[in-house]
């Protein structure tokens, strides 16, 4: 392409999700087009990239900080760190993508080079339906994960014998080679449990072999975290509901988490997480990204982590569309239950343009429930 400046031309959202993920393709004058993503309420993050469009057409794709941080800078009285920030992500995401295709390199070069070639993913999925739980611990097993999440209800909203209960069931059917994750939903609304509640909760896990504990409690409760973080016998993780670095820094001074869980596709994007992986790091804290997302996002995770010095897991979100269906090369897992770093330009993946705009025509939801169709905001 020679010494010629190339240019952001236009844009296409593809919102193919009813609910909260939406897609973006970015393009150049010289051709080339990357994808984005982000994780947010549907109709927020359209009006959010409708409005930041004009501050990004006519842009260098190769200049990725200054573009994003200039997003960052525009957007203080306009939402920032809410939908305008997931918006920014979906940005920021498709620029490294286009600036990797452009220099013909994979984004992990471009973020300073790998030092791992693979990473282990673990498989995330929800407790309910709980008659299918065994089963569908099983299938993950047979396609070859190593580590399995369980999340949300009913874990944490009844009596600690009756989580005990679902624990022990879960971990006969993942036998004691397989490392279990749990994952309690504390972002939910009006969640009640507090640090004692979720310190009797850590040691019972810890008999059943649990690796980490993901949100025991509300996502503000900072002092609770640190308590919590000290005195639990397993590690404590939360952080996907946290946007930009700054919302980190307060968690990270008082060593509020053993484990950093930002979302590429709402934090802000791989620049924004990448900052926030290096805080993490020289804390001593792992930096595990949040990924119940789309390719889009386990694609960034897997390029991110490739480069962290410290060993780490992707998410993959079994069973979602957004996910295992949209890309034109499926992600495989490895006889280790690794996902290979995409080692084409750019994010290395391709979005089936087609697929994404069949999944929205059939009124694709991208989980099984939502706060407005149940409308259970009550405290009871």
């Amino acid at each position: 392409m020679g010494n010629e400046k190339v240019k952001i031309t236009d844009w296409t959202i593809y919102p193919a999700d009813r609910n909260f993920h939406l897609f973006l393709e970015i393009r150049t004058d010289q051709g080339v087009s990357g994808w984005g993503a982000c994780y947010s309420e549907k109709g927020q993050a359209i009006g959010a990239l409708h409005w930041l469009k004009r501050f990004v057409i006519g842009e260098n794709p190769l200049e990725i900080e200054r573009v994003t941080e200039k997003l960052h800078q525009i957007t203080f009285w306009l939402g920032r760190g809410g939908a305008m920030t997931h918006a920014i992500s979906a940005v920021n995401l498709a620029l490294w993508d286009v600036a990797g295709k452009i220099l013909q390199q994979p984004v992990s070069v471009l973020l300073g080079g790998s030092l791992r070639q693979t990473v282990p993913a673990y498989g995330s999925i929800l407790f309910v339906p709980l008659e299918t739980l065994a089963e569908r611990i099983q299938r993950m097993k047979e396609s070859g994960f190593r580590a399995i999440k369980l999340g949300w209800e009913p874990f944490g909203r009844e009596s600690v014998a009756q989580d005990e209960a679902l624990i022990r069931k879960a971990r006969e059917a993942a036998g004691n080679d397989t490392r279990l994750l749990i994952d309690m939903g504390g972002s939910y609304p009006f969640w009640k449990l507090r640090l004692k509640d979720a310190l009797e909760r850590a040691r019972m896990l810890k008999d059943y072999g649990v690796y980490w504990l993901e949100e025991p409690l509300a996502p503000d409760d900072i002092e609770g975290y640190a308590r919590l973080t000290e005195q639990s016998p397993i590690k404590i993780a939360h952080g996907e509901v946290l946007t930009r670095r700054q919302s980190f820094s307060p968690y990270f001074d008082r060593r509020a988490m053993d484990i950093a869980q930002p979302d590429v596709s709402k934090v802000g994007g791989l620049s924004e997480m990448r900052r926030i992986a290096w805080m993490a790091e020289e804390r001593g804290i792992e930096l595990v990204p949040h990924g119940w997302n789309t390719a889009v996002g386990v694609a960034a995770d897997l390029h991110l982590t490739s480069t962290l010095s410290s060993s780490s897991f992707v998410e993959f979100n079994v069973g979602n569309p957004l996910v295992e269906s949209l890309t034109s090369t499926p992600f495989h897992l490895n006889t280790e239950g690794c996902l290979e770093i995409p080692d084409k330009p750019g994010l290395g993946i391709e979005i089936d343009r087609e697929r994404l705009k069949a999944l929205e025509a059939s009124g694709f939801a991208s989980t099984s429930w939502t706060w407005d169709e149940r409308k259970e905001f009550e405290t009871s």
